[in-house]
């Protein structure tokens, strides 16, 4: 089996099987399914967030046992280095595996506090790369613009029995070590070099990376990369040299590279897996990736005389002192003195599902908001889905709320917005 072979993809709601083939799932060697089990139920028992929240356990007749993925997409690299790549369920005309990934990059560089933030996504090539080669070809890109600016040098104090008099002697240690040696001395001193925390946490995280890829390009650069910080000495403590690395504007240029680095070796992400069993798992929930992507399309759209308010709390439920059950919806959008409400849900709909799919409590919810922000119109914005035949469903009640679902075609995402916005407003 080559390493290409170790990498298994699916999509949101689809699953594994156990060594048994199935049109309806993806097949996993005995032992795979058996360790990515084992990640599941040792951290239901051992963490705070769950792994059911990410992956569900089940069995069916005649199939076996099935691991399937829920709500979170992202990676899950696993110690004997097989990946398993979870993708959203996007659709639409001529969408594939290449473009899913494309939109699936470009939704989350919108997410808050993330080292890919300003990523040029399309320099990435992902048509030939998994979800863990493109991150570790994220990583490596923010070192090699790193290396350009200049590893950053700082004065270290060092202890040693030299044989040149320099610095403070250290005299209880000087004649410990030279009663005999009368030629050494031995000295502490501050030497200036580029042995920091932030190298060695840099280089610890290039040689892991340089083991684990299986893409010639990103060995090939960590290879390169990695002689830019032969004079680094290793990292004995990661939680250690994380804590001495303070931030600075000196250190403004490895802010993203070490965010990097808390990903990779420490397993730093959205979700906190534990177990022998995973090298990394970097999950991410697709309603805050939806969220984030249209709260950017709609920042980029709105225009004068418009104010866009986000995951605004104004109002409560009901009124009393403690303000209970806070209302916050996702967007809020106020032009020319009316009011429009906003909010996502990432669902595919379907004109097979009872109410298309759309949920009663996410219709109370609407409700309660347009009474509330005496909403001239209440917005609730859905992915596009081919299982169903309109763009737009329109709810009015007999109170005066309106509420419109609207579906997102997210290869065309900024048309579809700037038509919303010239319609509301």
């Amino acid at each position: 089996m080559s390493s290409y072979d170790k990498i298994y993809t699916i999509t949101e709601y689809d699953g594994f099987t156990r060594g048994i083939a199935s049109n309806e799932y993806v097949e996993l060697p005995e032992k795979t399914f058996d360790d990515l089990e084992s990640l599941i139920l040792t951290n239901n028992r051992e963490t705070e967030v769950k792994a059911m929240e990410f992956l569900s356990l089940s069995a069916r007749r005649g199939v076996g046992k099935i691991i399937t993925a829920r709500n979170y997409v992202g990676l899950i690299s696993m110690s004997d280095g097989t990946v398993i790549e979870i993708l959203p369920k996007i659709v639409g005309e001529n969408i594939g595996g290449q473009e899913t990934k494309q939109i699936f990059m470009e939704m989350l560089k919108t997410l808050k506090d993330v080292a890919f933030k300003d990523f040029n996504i399309s320099s990435l090539h992902v048509e030939r790369l998994n979800l863990f080669e493109i991150f570790i070809r994220m990583f490596l890109e923010e070192v090699a613009t790193l290396t350009k600016k200049g590893l950053k040098a700082a004065y270290t104090s060092i202890e040693e029995n030299e044989r040149f008099y320099k610095g403070k002697l250290l005299v209880s240690r000087d004649i410990k070590h030279n009663i005999i040696n009368k030629e050494r001395f031995y000295v502490q001193y501050d030497d200036f070099n580029v042995n920091t925390p932030e190298n060695r946490l840099i280089k610890a995280t290039l040689e892991l990376l340089y083991k684990r890829t299986i893409d010639s390009r990103n060995k090939q650069t960590a290879g390169r990369l990695m002689n830019y910080f032969e004079s680094v000495g290793d990292s004995t403590c990661y939680d250690a040299d994380f804590s001495k690395c303070i931030a600075s504007r000196s250190t403004t240029h490895y802010e993203k590279a070490l965010s990097w680095c808390r990903i990779f070796i420490k397993g730093n992400s959205f979700t906190a897996f534990a177990g022998k069993e995973v090298a990394l798992a970097l999950l991410f929930p697709m309603e805050k990736i939806f969220e984030s992507f249209i709260g950017s399309k709609l920042r980029s759209h709105v225009g004068d005389g418009m104010k866009l308010h986000l995951q605004e709390s104004k109002f409560s439920l009901f009124d009393n002192p403690n303000r209970a059950f806070a209302l916050r919806p996702d967007f809020v959008l106020e032009a020319n003195d009316r009011v429009v409400v906003l909010d996502t849900k990432w669902k595919l709909l379907s004109d097979n599902a009872r109410n298309k799919g759309i949920s009663q409590s996410d219709m109370y919810q609407m409700y309660a908001y347009g009474k509330k922000y005496n909403a001239e119109k209440v917005i609730l914005l859905y992915p596009h889905s081919d299982n169903i035949g309109e763009r737009e469903i329109r709810f009015a009640s007999d109170d005066g709320v309106r509420v419109d679902v609207s579906m997102i075609d997210l290869m065309n995402v900024d048309e579809n917005i700037a038509d919303l916005l010239a319609r509301v407003c």
